[in-house]
């Protein structure tokens, strides 16, 4: 299902990226998935200045037409359209330039100094390191390592760790090792 899945979003994306550019709206993110009330197929949109309830209800109107008249879903499902929410994803290399200087939650697919989850502020990039202040300095995470990333409420570089964490393992990255 999820081959079918998948080629399923990339179609919807193909249809949906051309009229959210000229409503100058961004798509954050796509998911079609079952949840407890049966399928769902969610669309995350942002634009400049935040987006509005009149935006998210005219997309829906426009993705439900399309998806009407192309009968691409089978079965009945819900469509939700929402903002992406304080805490959106960084999918994106534009997106981890965008919010430069921002908190940020990333967890690894392969842990660097035995963690997985690190926090603190986003500093950009260098080639195709993502560049995270930590309390031990800067550390480049190699964006292929990084299975999610989202912009986080918290507001230190501390932030979130909980007890019993410790950073003192985690030494930057030396430049040579960066692409």
């Amino acid at each position: 299902m999820e081959a079918t899945t998948d080629a399923l979003i990339t179609t919807i994306q193909r249809f949906v990226e051309p009229m959210l550019a000229e409503m100058a709206v961004e798509l954050v993110d796509i998911q079609y998935r079952r949840e407890g009330h049966g399928w769902v197929l969610r669309f995350y949109l942002d634009k400049d200045g935040g987006i509005t309830i009149d935006d998210c209800a005219a997309v829906s109107r426009e993705i439900s037409a399309y998806l009407e008249v192309e009968n691409l879903i089978d079965h009945p499902f819900h469509l939700e359209v929402s903002s992406p929410g304080l805490e959106r994803p960084l999918k994106k290399k534009e997106d981890f330039l965008r919010f430069v200087d921002r908190p940020v939650r990333i967890k690894l697919h392969n842990p660097l100094g035995g963690q997985r989850v690190l926090t603190g502020m986003l500093r950009g990039i260098e080639g195709d390191a993502v560049a995270l202040e930590m309390e031990t300095g800067i550390v480049f995470l190699e964006q292929e390592n990084i299975s999610k990333a989202r912009l986080s409420l918290e507001g230190t570089v501390d932030a979130g760790n909980g007890p019993g964490v410790s950073r003192a393992n985690l030494a930057p990255m030396p430049r040579k090792h960066r692409k």
